[in-house]
């Protein structure tokens, strides 16, 4: 007699290892790259001891067709690796599309892949793809699962771009709350990779492969719940930023630059919310590194879901509208209802235009045309007789105005140069919620050469990719007249770009378009000097920088690109 026992289960991702047979290598909900050959997740970072180094045994040789059980018939490999393979079957019985992984019963992770599906079963959460068998028979060892043909595998939805906030929010709020409760049960995933991600087309994501996609390869952890967290965590950071948080590409997603370490989700990707670019931080400080802000880490699946639900709410954008079709004249409004269509298809339709009335005939209506015609002429004279006195009076004034001017234009007082202006105090401006280097910015206009104010390093440049730009809004005591700047730069370079503009008040939350510019330039050396064409009238000035130059590395920062500001001047 056969063992069976119904369980919870999905199709065995790959993690970068060469398939072994040419049919593993088609796209499937599996996650298999048909381009690069090799299982679409890429390479799991594995600590020392996870994963189990045997022999794997020979792969059964099945084919499309094969029943098992006389039930499931397989239809297409997905995955062959390790000595097991995944497939793609029919339920004859009920008719429904099921996913299987074969192993031969001899194979050294049989016993524990039968174990793995067998104790996820008793979890029973719907939001884990369900195991429904589990099977030793005739030298094989079956698990059948759930196949959810309207799901969309989170490494695909990475492909087309990184997800919006409210998206990457029920992402990490539904996979930390599903995990907290396997962790509740003694269950462990090891294996949260993107591809391990389903999202259904109502919105709601499902895991797949709890327990078994690491018994099936021989992974273990003493850390399961810090593994599993952490896993959720780099998730979170793909999810915010299309890349992976680690220096090697992975998954489809390219790594962070060589040498760099782990950097904030806001300085990889303008527009991340700030919240969750911290909470993927928190979560990936397992390994060394230290969460952006003073919050301690997140090392369980618990507490990630009690720090992802002490978030303030992130409502899901606004519908957008189309505008409605412009209004159509229904064919009986239009008078054609009912007429029957010529041979050679529409026509345009004519329309009948009544005569004018006849012109007036009578004898009083002949006077009174004539009065008319009279008054008309009557008021063209008068007319004319105005116009023509108005031009001559108007070329008077112009002849003495031309004969003024000749005579006081040697006279005009020549214009004054700009005179300084006194920067009473200074403020950052960082929209984005990201402030660079707050102590420095009294700096800038203590008239010490010697102390600046720094912004980050950047790792894509000169322009400034990954925020709007950087700032200071300056106090400048009370309404003048701004017409020029000196600005004193720590690093030379010709890509400094610096535009100055006149802001109502000093808030980074007044946005860039609603202030009016006054001059903007582009640095060649460590100075930069701004002329506009005509002052304009504030108090507040914003000095906004787009682009830096690239610099080597100092005392206070990386080699990237980056500027720092030692001195800046007004005039008016």
């Amino acid at each position: 007699m056969a063992e069976r026992s119904t369980a919870a289960v999905d199709v065995a991702d790959n993690s970068g290892d060469e398939p072994l047979a040419a049919g593993a290598a088609k796209a499937t909900a599996d996650g298999v790259d048909t381009q690069n050959r090799q299982a679409a997740d890429g390479p799991m970072p594995e600590k020392e001891g996870e994963r189990a180094s045997v022999a794997p045994s020979a792969a059964p040789e099945l084919h499309s067709g094969h029943k098992l059980a006389r039930r499931y018939r397989l239809e297409e490999c997905v995955t062959r690796l390790d000595g097991f393979s995944s497939w793609r079957a029919m339920d004859e019985k009920l008719r429904r599309a099921v996913g299987v992984h074969l192993l031969p019963a001899d194979h050294p992770r049989a016993r524990s892949v039968l174990a793995a599906a067998r104790s996820s079963a008793l979890l029973g959460d719907p939001r884990f793809v369900q195991v429904l068998d589990a099977v030793e028979e005739n030298d094989l060892v079956y698990v059948v699962h759930e196949w959810l043909p309207d799901a969309t595998e989170l490494t695909a939805l990475l492909a087309v771009g990184p997800l919006e906030a409210h998206e990457a929010y029920q992402l990490v709020s539904q996979v930390s709350q599903a995990m907290a409760a396997a962790h509740r049960e003694g269950l462990s995933h090891l294996r949260l990779t993107p591809s391990a991600i389903l999202r259904t087309s109502t919105g709601q994501y499902r895991i797949r492969g709890l327990a078994v996609n690491a018994a099936l390869r021989g992974i273990t952890s003493e850390t399961p719940q810090r593994a599993d967290t952490e896993a959720i965590g780099a998730l979170l950071y793909a999810a915010l930023t299309q890349r992976w948080p680690y220096e090697s590409d992975a998954y489809g997603l390219t790594g962070l630059p060589k040498g760099v370490g782990l950097i904030a989700p806001d300085q990889v990707r303008a527009g991340v919310h700030r919240g969750l670019g911290e909470l993927a931080m928190r979560a990936l400080a397992n390994d060394g590194a230290t969460a952006s802000r003073q919050e301690p880490a997140c090392t369980t699946p618990e507490e990630l879901a009690r720090a992802v639900a002490a978030m303030p709410r992130i409502r899901p954008p606004e519908p957008v509208f189309t505008a409605p079709p412009e209004y159509q004249h229904t064919t009986y409004q239009q008078g054609s209802y009912g007429r029957p269509t010529p041979p050679g298809g529409p026509v345009a339709q004519t329309l009948s235009v009544a005569p004018p009335p006849p012109p007036l005939q009578s004898r009083t209506g002949k006077a009174l045309k004539w009065g008319v015609a009279a008054l008309l002429i009557a008021a063209l004279g008068l007319g004319s007789w105005q116009l023509a006195d108005t031009l001559l009076e108007h070329s008077n004034q112009s002849s003495d105005n031309q004969h003024q001017q000749t005579t006081t234009g040697d006279d005009a007082p020549e214009k004054k140069a700009p005179e300084p202006i006194a920067i009473k105090r200074g403020e950052e401006y960082y929209p984005d919620g990201t402030p660079q280097d707050l102590d420095g910015v009294p700096h800038t206009y203590d008239g010490d050469s010697s102390t600046f104010w720094r912004t980050r390093t950047f790792y894509d440049g000169p322009e400034v990719k990954v925020k709007e730009g950087l700032g200071i809004v300056y106090d400048l005591g009370a309404e003048q007249d701004v017409s020029a700047a000196e600005i004193a730069l720590k690093y030379a370079g010709n890509h400094t770009t610096v535009t100055l503009y006149a802001t109502k008040n000093m808030s980074s939350q007044t946005p860039v378009s609603s202030m009016k510019k006054i001059v903007g330039a582009t640095s060649s050396n460590s100075a930069l000097k701004l002329t506009a064409e005509t002052p304009v009238k504030t108090r507040y000035v914003l000095l906004w920088i787009t682009a830096m130059p690239q610099a080597g590395a100092d005392d206070y920062t990386k080699p990237g690109y980056k500027q720092a500001i030692t001195d800046v001047k007004f005039a008016g």
